[in-house]
């Protein structure tokens, strides 16, 4: 890892010290994991020993100590960092490095879109363990979904104070930390836990759309941040439904847990390759190192100039509140699906009379067969129009939604169902944040984004409240529920989207007035 990141070669060994730490702190509960073994790994009502106490200090000590390294030394701000701006040439080429960045994000984003992911396919074995109510075990994902909304809102803070590529490395600490989820005896310990999961995981898809803004070509922009952002949720849920599948019938739902040890540490080594953004070098007094990542990725700096005169651009102008309404209606709809119907569906077939098995395996197959969506997705969005891509991947999430009601009306194979209801959905988060930042002028670019995303983790705390509440409707009730905002918000995305393909974003900031 380069001494950039750190500031000196003591962050750097602080850093280290604290992944020691957090690992030593996993690894001490990990011998009452595998007493378990004999009652298959059910480790409900145990007490905690000795050393799981002194490992979640450990944790606890070595994700401060971490921090601490990840603290760059020279804090002040020599310019306002929204002042400079940071973008390769429009005609530039990709390098070795523009593809090498999108391929270690891939596997990022995987990693983070996991976490949640594998939330489903723990319901039915924590309720089974530790015999509480499907309502009782509803805390857990409505604990981690709360971490999230509190992380998307923390992260910017983070990401300000210690850089992106900084604040991708502590959420992978932090990761690793919340891998003894898998050994807590207790369920109250597991809401807990997930909470600090959410938290780690609530920052990671802005900070990795920021760093691709700051470094890809303008005419390669929108294809990347659909691409990087697709592939990382379908492979975070092939990744999540295929664990469980060839897991836990042999190891029981808290191997999937256990999984955020190895997958955090290889975030934690993956991250050598993720470069600072040149525009946080530069506003911390550190050019030298600003001019290698510039020169690498074949960008170059200036001085944000303030927008000048106010001619409109017909295909850019519309409404503000129009636009702010549909993607929010659009993104509180796969909220509902993502952490409600998806998380519900492996209970649902279980209950149908599927085994865990056959249950992860199908929702694996339906999975897999949404992935070449993810390229035509980036294809479309980039070649033919953003607008009617995204408009696409709605209705493509309404024909799922119609699908899964006519599987609990009917019933019949869940795959076709399933596999629409995925790749809509993943089709949807992958286009709408890269929408919403390129519909709105600058000044309120990070607001009006911020918005969208807190408003699918907003959709999110709705489901899994519901069923705290014991309210949670039967499948098909809650594919008719959540049609309602997906219709809305296709009506709303044709009548106020703007189309933004070949679009220089500069003309928002012309064609949108000044403020006061």
């Amino acid at each position: 890892m380069s001494e950039g990141t750190f500031a000196e070669r003591r962050g750097i060994a602080a850093f280290l010290l604290g992944c020691l730490g957090v690992t030593a702190g996993v690894v001490l509960h990990l011998p009452m994991f595998i007493a378990s073994a004999p009652m298959h790994y059910r480790m409900a009502g145990m007490p905690m020993g000795t050393g799981m106490l002194i490992g979640m200090a450990a944790i606890v000590v070595g994700i401060l100590v971490a921090g601490y390294g990840l603290l760059p030394v020279k804090a002040r701000k020599t310019q306002d960092a929204h002042a400079i701006v940071v973008a390769a040439p429009e005609d530039a080429a990709l390098s070795p490095a523009h593809w090498r960045l999108m391929a270690v994000l891939v596997v990022a984003l995987t990693i983070d879109v996991m976490k949640p992911a594998t939330l489903g396919f723990t319901m039915t074995g924590m309720i089974g363990e530790y015999g509480v109510t499907p309502a009782h075990a509803a805390l857990v994902p409505f604990s981690a979904i709360s971490g999230t909304v509190t992380g998307s809102v923390m992260w910017g803070a983070i990401a300000d104070l210690y850089g992106r590529k900084a604040s991708i490395l502590l959420s992978a600490v932090m990761f690793v930390g919340t891998s003894i989820c898998g050994a807590m005896p207790s369920l109250n310990w597991n809401i807990a836990m997930c909470f600090l999961m959410g938290l780690a995981a609530g920052g990671m898809l802005p900070v990795t759309y920021a760093l691709l803004a700051e470094t890809m070509p303008v005419r390669h922009r929108g294809w990347a941040l659909v691409l990087v952002g697709g592939l990382g949720a379908v492979g975070g849920y092939v990744a999540a439904s295929g664990a469980s599948a060839l897991l836990q019938p042999i190891f029981g739902w808290r191997i999937l847990w256990l999984l955020n040890l190895p997958t955090g540490l290889l975030l934690v080594a993956l991250g050598g390759l993720f470069p600072e953004s040149p525009a946080f070098l530069i506003a911390r007094r550190r050019r030298r190192e600003a001019d290698r990542v510039m020169q690498a990725f074949g960008a170059r700096a200036r001085t944000a100039s303030p927008p000048t005169g106010k001619t409109r651009t017909p295909q850019i102008e519309r409404s503000t509140a129009g636009k702010l309404i549909a993607l929010s209606l659009a993104a509180l709809a796969w909220g509902l699906i993502n952490f409600g119907l998806i998380l519900w569906l492996p209970a649902d077939l279980v209950a149908r009379g599927y085994s865990i098995a056959v249950s992860s395996k199908l929702l694996a197959e339906s999975a897999l067969l949404g992935l070449p969506m993810v390229f035509v997705a980036a294809t479309l969005y980039a070649r033919w129009s953003t607008r009617w891509t995204v408009t696409a991947m709605i209705i493509i999430t309404a024909l799922g939604l119609l699908g899964v009601l006519w599987l609990d009306r009917v019933g019949g194979s869940p795959v076709g169902p399933v596999a629409l209801l995925i790749l809509g959905s993943n089709g949807v988060i992958a286009t709408l944040l890269p929408y919403a930042a390129e519909s709105f002028p600058l000044r309120t670019r990070g607001r009006a984004t911020g918005w969208v995303a807190a408003c699918s983790k907003g959709g999110g705390l709705i489901a899994q409240l519901s069923g705290i509440l014991a309210l949670e409707p039967a499948l098909g009730g809650a594919a008719l529920i959540m049609l309602v905002p997906t219709v809305l918000a296709l009506a709303l995305v044709l009548r106020f989207g703007p189309e933004t393909r070949g679009v220089d974003l500069r003309d928002l900031e012309r064609s949108s007035p000044a403020p006061g």
